[in-house]
């Protein structure tokens, strides 16, 4: 299974957020690459900055057969072509697709793209706003190190949480 989390928070080319998401998953269903499912979307408070707009995010899981890093260089190519411009980690953005796991792959190397990818995407864990759609596309998904499933993983979160 092959998973991406999208989302976006300020409006671009591609329209509001809600319609770049959409947008996106359209893209995500285009030439190399399948859309085998998507969630529904999921309005979220901002990740690590605070003060920006909420988040429209989702989770879709696809297949392809390009490799992880090719995979990785066509979800940038998305984000530039819904005018995403890498200003400020964890800043607003008209758009954001994370390679969240590639068929279970364990990976810390760097890639040949010009940022590392590490396999699974190592936020998975601890966002709920990621757990939340990929739980309901993938409810037997286990997370490649820890072996939790996204439901036991989301009960922890809000453990600690105190929710």
């Amino acid at each position: 299974m092959i998973l991406i989390g999208l989302g976006s928070n300020i409006t671009g080319p591609w329209g509001t957020p809600q319609q770049s998401v959409e947008q996106a998953l359209h893209a995500l269903n285009h030439g190399p690459v399948r859309l085998v499912a998507s969630s529904a979307l999921l309005i979220t408070e901002p990740f690590g900055r605070k003060n920006q707009p909420p988040f429209v995010n989702a989770v879709a899981a696809i297949s392809t057969h390009l490799s992880p890093d090719a995979l990785l260089r066509r979800l940038h190519m998305i984000e530039r072509e819904a005018g995403r411009q890498r200003r400020l980690r964890w800043g607003p953005r008209t758009l954001d697709l994370d390679l969240l796991d590639y068929h279970g792959l364990v990976r810390a190397k760097r890639s040949l793209s010009f940022r590392p990818l590490v396999m699974p995407h190592p936020g998975i864990s601890a966002r709920l706003f990621v757990l939340e759609p990929l739980a309901s596309i993938a409810p037997h998904w286990r997370h490649p190190l820890t072996k939790e499933t996204a439901a036991f993983t989301i009960r922890k979160l809000r453990r600690l949480n105190g929710a």
